[in-house]
Order: structure tokens, then sequence, then C-alpha cells
């Protein structure tokens, strides 16, 4: 998956140092990011070939660490040379794979900042803490941090059936697993029977934790689960979220190009007879 990049280690332990010649800069234009491809490869700049534009403290913030390497985000759109801004969506296949995560993170930590410039609460500017990742309003009190939105994949067998499904009026057009957000005041198990019965109408029982994942793209914390059909096979597809929903063999189930998502990776793991029970040790029947 995208989080995979051993065997680089990401730090994300707020210790702030100033930028090194070779500390990477991540910079964002809307949902673009600043970088220099190569095909599938690519790289970002480093403060050396930005300096120019961020000659002050409050032009960029530390970020994290990645195998001893600091990153920084810049708090402006660069002009640097051969680096453009593309697409996020890129960083989905490309390579190295430990850059290509530092990415979609840093998207996330941008789009917070970004939007949390004023308080909320009286308009008056933040100010960012010295001590962990926060901003607080020194005029009325209110404290931010960085937001995380808990949200679930759920892979329903039907024997040697999957339940996959293609999502309406998103740029993403290949096939997924039922997903979707967990509501205030509801357990995550919860969620895995509501959504499912939203979506597609149907019951399931036997649910399992497979494993999460940080999909920062949404800013989303990902927990996926499998279980099994329970009663009617029946599907009553709700078409203002999915385009498409129908029961696929195991043999005719699509490979895994990206290895970037859960949803790919559960649907491998049904594909190759390798679901929970024979692929995680960790799975917990709920």
């Amino acid at each position: 998956m995208l989080q995979d990049i051993a065997p680089y280690v990401y730090s994300n332990e707020f210790r702030p140092v100033p930028p090194k010649d070779d500390s990477v800069i991540l910079s964002y234009s809307g949902r673009n990011v600043l970088l220099k491809k190569d095909g599938s490869h690519f790289e970002f700049p480093r403060f050396v070939d930005v300096a120019g534009s961020l000659q002050h403290e409050e032009d960029y913030i530390w970020l994290f660490n990645i195998s001893g390497m600091d990153y920084f985000l810049s708090r402006q759109v660069l002009a640097a040379g051969p680096f453009t801004y593309e697409p996020i969506r890129y960083l989905r296949s490309a390579r190295p794979r430990h850059l290509a995560f530092a990415g979609v993170t840093g998207l996330s930590l941008h789009g917070w900042y970004d939007t949390h410039r004023f308080c909320g609460r009286c308009g008056q500017p933040m100010t960012h803490s010295d001590s962990e990742r926060m901003v607080y309003c020194s005029h009325c009190g209110d404290v931010v941090y960085p937001k995380i939105c808990p949200a679930v994949i759920v892979a329903v067998r039907n024997g040697n059936k999957l339940l996959v499904s293609k999502y309406a009026g998103r740029e993403y057009k290949r096939v997924a697993l039922i997903a979707g957000y967990s509501e205030v005041g509801e357990t995550i198990e919860e969620t895995v029977h509501r959504e499912v019965m939203e979506e597609v109408g149907i019951r399931v029982k036997n649910i399992s934790y497979y494993k999460s994942q940080p999909w920062t793209f949404t800013d989303t914390l990902l927990m996926g689960f499998f279980c099994d059909l329970d009663g009617s096979d029946e599907l009553h597809v709700d078409h203002q979220e999915l385009a498409m929903a129908r029961w696929v063999d195991r043999e005719d189930l699509p490979e895994d190009e990206e290895q970037a998502t859960l949803t790919m990776e559960m649907i491998t793991c049904f594909r190759q007879e390798s679901a929970v029970k024979q692929g995680n040790s960790v799975a917990k029947t709920i």
C-alpha cells in the first residue's frame, strides 16, 4: 500500500528543525504538487533549489522526517526551474514510493494549515504552537489539531464471489469495495452494517478486521473489514453513491496494478484465497 515504504521510516514526532540545503520542499497549488518527473519516477525540489523564494521562517513549515531527511511545506506557490505542478493523483503509482507517500501526506497537512489561518470562532489570526502540531487563537483560546476522518472499507464475501462496486460521479473509475465514513455516535462496527445496507441493501455477518490505511488524499483513516453475506444476495444499489455494484467470481477479480490502496489489497487477498484467516494474523472476528 502507499504507506508501505520500508526500509524507509516515517517519523512525525513534532521536532521542528531549520532546513538544510538538501531538505525536501513540498509545495502545492490546489491539488497539484511541485515535482520533476521522468515517466513514473520523480523527485521533489530541495531547499537549495528554492531558497531564494523561502528566505524567511514564515515562508515554510517543518512537516516530518523520513529516515533522517526532513520535509518542509512551502507556504507559497513556487517557480523552480525544471519543477512543475502536477496532479496529486500522479503519486498513486509513482516511484520512489517513500517520496510519493511524503507528497500525499504533505497535501493533508497543507490543507489543514491553509484552512486554519484564521480562527473559526472569532476570526482572528491563528498562532502555530511551538511544542506540538496544533494552532490556537490567542484572542479567544480556541485550539485546533489536524483532522482525521474514520472510515470503513468492506469486502463482502458470498461463497466464491466478492461484492465490488464503482463510485458514482468520481474521477476514480476502477472497481472498489463498499466504503463510507463513520457518523457521530456510532461504533466502527455499526458503520460497516449501515454502509452496506445503505449502499446495496443487504445484511452482513462474521465481520473481521483486516488492517488500516492512512488515506491522506482525503484526510481519512481507513479501516478494512471482511464479512459474509447474511441472507438474500439481491442488491438494491444506491445509484447516488454507486455507479454499479455486483457479485464477481474470485477468478474474475482485477489485478492490483498500483499496489497503493487498502481496497485493492483486500480484493487481492480474496482473489488469491488468502483472506483474513489465511492472510492476516491480527484479524479479529467481531
